[in-house]
């Protein structure tokens, strides 16, 4: 069946908006990775613009060495890591239960954790809390307060309500227990919408910058948000680099290290969401069938 003349035009329209959007995220990203792979007197000369010109590593070589951005690249791993294993961990630990009909409390946590979502304490509260608990200057500060999303939670648990329970009685007649029947019947079948969580709960951790500043002072802990905008709002980032030669000071220059940390920080969350890009608009549409 052809698409009517209405249908084709509303298609090409719709075409050329998204790509419109597309090249606004796009350019700005292309210009920064020209100007981080550029030479010095490209640089101030202004014929940086989408190409880099006099193609050079030394920026990423220099900034390397000269600061701690390996040490925040791990320390923002272990953020992602360890915070988005622990938010999915509890997140299918609660939304499994209250998907069930049968748990006599599912409404009172329901609407219990639909409260925190309209109502917080506040920003003084929260950190009175977390200062009370020891937790200053530990990554703990960054995954404990957020453990669980209620909105993830909600979408996680409507998915699971989709799910037949013809297949949950089958399997418990096959002698399956209830860890069993999780792991391996609800988790397979959700890797949609788990994918999709997992995306939101990584790039949540991975660009955690409030809390940081807020919660960590040992700059040895900072991820790369902190460092980056701290090398960002730097007017004498040269200088404060340490193990630089006077041959690279004299060929880099400060906007070529800052775009060089941008594209460092920007690129695993580049590389990692075509991945997962698949399950991630079918994973928020299946979760949503349901209320």
């Amino acid at each position: 069946m052809k698409d009517s003349l209405g249908e084709r035009g509303f298609y090409t329209v719709n075409f050329v908006i998204l790509t419109a959007a597309g090249l606004v995220c796009l350019l700005p990203l292309l210009h920064i990775l020209a100007v981080s792979l550029s030479s010095n007197t490209a640089i101030a000369t202004g014929k940086v613009s989408l190409w880099p010109v006099e193609p050079s590593w030394r920026a990423y070589a220099s900034m390397i060495e000269g600061t701690n951005i390996v040490r925040a690249f791990q320390n923002s791993l272990f953020i992602t890591a360890a915070g988005t294993a622990f938010n999915m961990l509890l997140t299918i630990l609660a939304a499994y239960p209250l998907s069930k009909r049968q748990f006599y409390l599912r409404r009172f946590f329901t609407l219990s954790l639909v409260f925190t979502m309209l109502f917080k304490a506040g920003l003084i509260p929260d950190y009175m809390l977390v200062k009370s608990l020891h937790l200053v200057d530990s990554y703990w500060a960054l995954w404990l307060p957020g453990l669980i999303s209620v909105y993830n939670m909600l979408l996680l648990r409507s998915f699971f309500t989709a799910i037949p329970e013809e297949l949950e009685d089958a399997a418990r007649m096959d002698g399956c227990s209830e860890w069993k029947l999780i792991l391996r019947i609800i988790l397979p079948l959700s890797l949609p919408v788990i994918a999709t969580l997992t995306l939101f709960y990584g790039v949540a951790h991975w660009n955690s910058f409030f809390n940081v500043m807020i919660y960590i002072n040992d700059s040895n802990k900072y991820n790369l948000s902190v460092l980056v905008q701290n090398m960002i709002q730097s007017s004498t980032l040269l200088t404060e680099m340490s193990n630089l030669n006077p041959e690279d000071y004299q060929m880099l220059t400060p906007e070529s290290i800052k775009s060089a940390s941008v594209i460092v920080m920007t690129l695993p969350m580049l590389v990692i969401y075509p991945f997962l890009q698949k399950y991630f608009v079918k994973g928020v549409m299946l979760g949503a069938v349901k209320g």
